[in-house]
């Protein structure tokens, strides 16, 4: 099994804008990425960027591609395909709720692919036993149309249902589900880095600044 994460630190988490910096969001989304090495540490990883960020931890993961998200994962699949066909779990390098136990629960499936769905339609995680029979769409619905490719393909599905492998961190809402069930990196670069508390208003939890 390979994991492949898609990475990219420049401009990262626009849709935080409203309540970060530029260099927080880059900040945020080194740590993140952090969380996520450390919960499929023990397999071979790859950092699917469009740039080196000079960062001693990740730099010997790093693949360079300057193509779209598709682009650069078809690519990959098919140069896996071609050089040995191991399996490939793509992971999405915005879930810092991610542990080993759900990787390895993922990794261990006998489904031909693995689905871990993300809010709103999207797909935070895909496990393929054969790369060269799949290939991805990310954006928009992603979760259903990676369900008709793998029905158009014929393979067998499960589909991972879990709160941890589902909070992407995309939407200033989702700051308040860090730190409150977060553990890690990017929950302590949140809290103590930046300066983020979780408070009460009108019955509701939201994040605020310090």
């Amino acid at each position: 099994m390979r994991i492949v994460i898609p990475f990219k630190k420049e401009n990262a988490k626009s849709r935080l804008s409203g309540v970060l910096t530029p260099d927080e969001r880059g900040l945020l989304a080194v740590a993140m990425l952090y969380d996520v090495l450390d919960a499929i540490d023990g397999f071979a990883v790859d950092i699917l960027t469009p740039s080196i960020f000079d960062d001693a931890r990740t730099d010997p993961h790093i693949l360079l591609s300057e193509s779209g998200l598709n682009d650069a994962l078809n690519e990959y699949l098919s140069n896996v395909a071609e050089y040995g066909c191991d399996p490939v779990m793509i992971v999405m390098a915005d879930l810092p709720l991610l542990k080993s136990r759900h990787v390895r629960e993922i990794a261990n499936s006998d489904a031909d692919l693995v689905i871990a769905p993300g809010k709103g339609g999207g797909t935070n995680i895909l496990s393929i036993k054969d790369p060269s029979r799949f290939r991805t769409d990310y954006y928009g619905t992603s979760f259903l149309d990676h369900l008709r490719i793998a029905c158009d393909n014929g393979l067998s599905v499960e589909v991972y249902d879990s709160f941890a492998a589902a909070n992407d961190i995309d939407e200033p809402d989702d700051l308040v589900e860090l730190l409150i069930h977060g553990t890690g990196e990017a929950a302590r670069t949140l809290a103590d880095d930046i300066g983020f508390v979780v408070a009460v208003r009108d019955g509701r939890a939201q994040v605020e600044r310090l």
